[in-house]
């Protein structure tokens, strides 16, 4: 069946042959990703929920873009961003990464700015020459907003609304619920891999079987289906995704047991038949269904269960290091029942996780030996490929642009 259009790589034309990844290891690409990417599209920094009241703030470093952006809610209600740099000599103007704030004072020399970014109060202010605080006020950076979280983008002026960028994908989220859940767990980790590297980690099924057997894995193989495909795979312009089957043989633990009398775990399938799909979700119409998976470019990742979602960002802080942040939302519990089910939930994810960070590090390291520069890719792994396409795109129209 290889190479034709009866598989899904064949479906979209991305040819079958090795993928080359000798761009993972090249500090040019590196440089150009931070211009061409983390400068230019729209980047998740987090929930709406970080900053619910008047005067609330966050702190996102993107290093990358070798930034902070400083996302506030003013006295208006309104969110806005801005580098976190003062005006006079470009210290952050707080060092915080998150709080509650009446005003922003710079601890330099104590400039100080309002919730809106407005040059408030110069200190010493007549020794300075020609001053007009009018035009010195924190320089604002584009946020928007879509199902709650919060996007930013590093251009002046954005190329396209958010909305515009989201395409086709956010249309298939529009009635998941997620006002109905809450932030219930995350972490944050740094591994010693390429962002893009990481990112492919988790755009495959087909190595779930094997590195998570012990794992989340139970949950979606069995002795009549040892490998995971995917029920349906969409690669639009920049973004991709796909769903997956559950298994429904699985052998529970004894803690697994007692919770899923509670609540859902997140290797059963079993609650799904009991509450309707949102709309969206699982195209292929698969009793089996488990969960979509959403990839935003560049580097956020949303994994949308019936009841429960969790979303991963890579963040690069070098050529071969990523800050990998997992968040993960459910429902508030109404018990204590609700609660421990949950709780077992959030760490057989991050049990999960443990499995696939020595991994990752063990493919860096290897493709810095040079004796490999490409992927061999199967076609179940047509995200990946999809993912290095638009990669490659990118590159190629930077240098017709130079």
């Amino acid at each position: 069946m290889t190479g034709t259009n009866q598989t899904w790589t064949g479906r979209y034309g991305l040819g079958n042959g090795p993928v080359d990844v000798s761009h993972i290891l090249s500090a040019e690409a590196h440089e150009a990703e931070r211009r061409d990417i983390f400068g230019r599209f729209w980047l998740n920094v987090g929930r709406v929920e970080e900053v619910p009241n008047p005067g609330d703030y966050v702190v996102k470093p993107i290093e990358i873009a070798r930034t902070e952006v400083l996302i506030v809610r003013g006295n208006d209600n309104e969110l806005r961003a801005f580098h976190n740099l003062c005006a006079h000599r470009a210290n952050r103007v707080t060092r915080r990464f998150r709080g509650q704030a009446v005003r922003f004072v710079c601890p330099f020399h104590h400039w100080t700015y309002d919730l809106d970014g407005r040059l408030l109060k110069v200190t010493d202010e007549d020794q300075f020459f020609d001053l007009d605080r009018s035009k010195l006020g924190l320089k604002p950076v584009a946020l928007e907003t879509w199902q709650g979280f919060l996007f930013v983008n590093l251009q002046t002026e954005p190329d396209q609304d958010l909305r515009s960028f989201l395409g086709e994908v956010a249309p298939r989220l529009d009635a998941y619920p997620f006002a109905a859940l809450a932030h219930t767990a995350g972490y944050d980790v740094e591994v010693e891999a390429n962002w893009k590297l990481s990112l492919d980690a988790f755009q495959e099924g087909y190595h779930v079987p094997f590195l998570h057997r012990r794992s989340a894995g139970r949950g979606y193989v069995n002795s009549e289906r040892p490998f995971i495909h995917g029920l349906d795979f969409a690669l639009y312009d920049y973004h991709r995704a796909a769903s997956f089957p559950g298994g429904t043989a699985m052998q529970p633990t004894l803690l697994e047991q007692v919770a899923f009398q509670y609540g859902a775990s997140v290797t059963s399938v079993e609650d799904a038949a009991a509450h309707a799909v949102p709309e969206g979700l699982n195209p292929a119409g698969a009793e089996d269904w488990a969960f979509d998976l959403f990839v935003f470019f560049p580097n956020f990742m949303l994994f949308a269960f019936n009841g429960f979602c969790f979303t991963y960002n890579f963040w690069p802080k070098g050529l071969t290091r990523t800050l990998f942040e997992f968040n993960i939302y459910m429902p508030p519990p109404q018990n204590a029942g609700q609660r421990f089910a949950q709780e077992l939930a959030v760490c057989g994810l991050r049990d999960t996780l443990m499995e696939d960070g020595p991994t990752l590090e063990a493919i860096q390291g290897n493709l810095l030996s040079g004796v490999k520069r490409d992927y061999i890719l199967q076609d179940q792994e047509v995200l990946v490929r999809h993912s290095h396409h638009v990669f490659e795109r990118l590159r190629a129209a930077s240098a017709t642009a130079a």
